[in-house]
This record gives structure tokens, C-alpha cells and sequence, in this order.
């Protein structure tokens, strides 16, 4: 049994749009639970099983499964027949991972810095900037309309929420700006918007 921790206007939403590309709905039990907001408003949940009481979080036959790239290779690894994913043995596999890792690694950590002001050396040997950031993933596009060339993945679902979440760090890039929009208009992000809306209406 499968069972995704979600709260509506979190990270999480990544995952419920995924389980829409995916057209895993009826494989899925969507557990909702409340947390702590940016503002510091509301308490932690103690139904949610995440450790630090994030979302989003998912269980699987009584295992955790946390952080959002994991449970997305963990997802598409165990449907790999949904699309959204390159299948092992194959040079898109890894170009997936990679992308994957780049995400929860470097993308998230260095937009978070600059919103934040924060500024080192050491943090710029090690995790580089947002303009890096950037022209790596400028460079994959111009190969193609995804990360991974001719396929739509979860890569492209998780990276490009990057820009969604922080809008005022969409780059003047041309090329960019159409790939995430390219990810907003499709069909799993307009109803992951409205699943959020519909849980807080209820």
C-alpha cells in the first residue's frame, strides 16, 4: 500500500502532479496533514510521519520515504511503464538522475541563497550560483524541449517548479522561460492546483 503525505500549497504539490502524469490515482492514498507555514503560522501534524514534520512524505508497505526527488525515483522506478522516466540501462537513465540529484543539490540550495542574501566563498566553491544554475540548464535545453532530450520527466516536473516557487528568479532567458512553461501548461499542474484548492475548500 502506498500513501502519500501531502499538504495543499507545500512541495508536496510536485507529487500530486506526478501522480496525475503518472495516472496512478487509484495506486495512491493521499493523506493530508497540516504544518508549520513559512510565516510561522499553524503547528506541526502529528499524524505526518516526516521526521522534521514536512511534506511531502510517503510510505510504502510501512516504509518512509522522504525528500521530493526521492520519492519521485522511488515512484517512477516502481511504475516505470508511466513514461515519466527513462528506463534502466539506457544513457537517458543517467541524465535522469543526475537531473534529479542537481535538483534537491544545487538548483534548490543556491535559489534559497540568493533569496536569503547569503554570501561566502565557500558556499560559492561549493554549491557555485544562480547564474551556473542556470546556464547548465540552458545548456540541456538547447539539445531539446526537456532535460532528457525528447522525453518529458519527472526532472523537468521537480526542476521547473524551482521557477513556479520563486518566480522573481525566472531568468530573461527566452529558452527558459519556455520550458517552465511548458511544464505550468500541462494538464497534471492545473489539477494538482486544483486538488490544493478543493482539500482547502472542504
Amino acid at each position: 500500500m502506498l500513501t502519500l503525505i501531502h499538504a495543499p500549497h507545500s512541495r508536496s504539490w510536485r507529487i500530486i502532479a506526478l501522480i496525475d502524469e503518472m495516472g496512478i490515482w487509484d495506486k495512491i492514498d493521499v493523506q493530508r496533514v497540516g504544518m508549520v507555514g513559512r510565516d510561522g503560522s499553524g503547528s506541526r501534524d502529528p499524524a505526518n510521519p516526516h521526521p522534521e514534520g514536512k511534506v511531502p512524505a510517503l510510505i510504502h508497505d510501512g516504509t518512509l520515504i522522504t525528500e521530493s526527488g526521492a520519492i519521485m525515483l522511488y515512484l517512477t522506478a516502481l511504475f516505470p511503464d508511466s513514461g515519466l522516466a527513462p528506463k534502466p540501462g539506457t544513457s537517458k537513465r543517467g541524465e535522469y538522475l543526475t537531473w534529479l540529484f542537481w535538483y534537491q543539490g544545487i538548483l534548490e540550495p543556491v535559489m534559497w541563497m540568493k533569496m536569503f542574501g547569503a554570501d561566502h566563498p565557500g558556499l560559492h566553491r561549493n554549491f557555485r550560483g544562480v547564474d551556473e544554475a542556470v546556464a547548465r540548464l540552458r545548456a540541456a535545453l538547447e539539445k531539446g524541449p526537456w532535460l532528457c532530450g525528447d522525453q518529458f520527466t519527472a526532472a523537468d516536473l521537480i526542476c521547473a517548479s524551482t521557477f513556479a516557487f520563486l518566480p522573481q528568479f525566472l531568468p530573461e532567458d527566452q529558452l527558459i522561460r519556455d520550458w517552465v512553461a511548458r511544464c505550468q501548461a500541462r494538464p497534471s499542474t492545473q489539477k494538482a492546483k486544483d486538488y490544493d484548492a478543493a482539500l482547502l475548500a472542504a
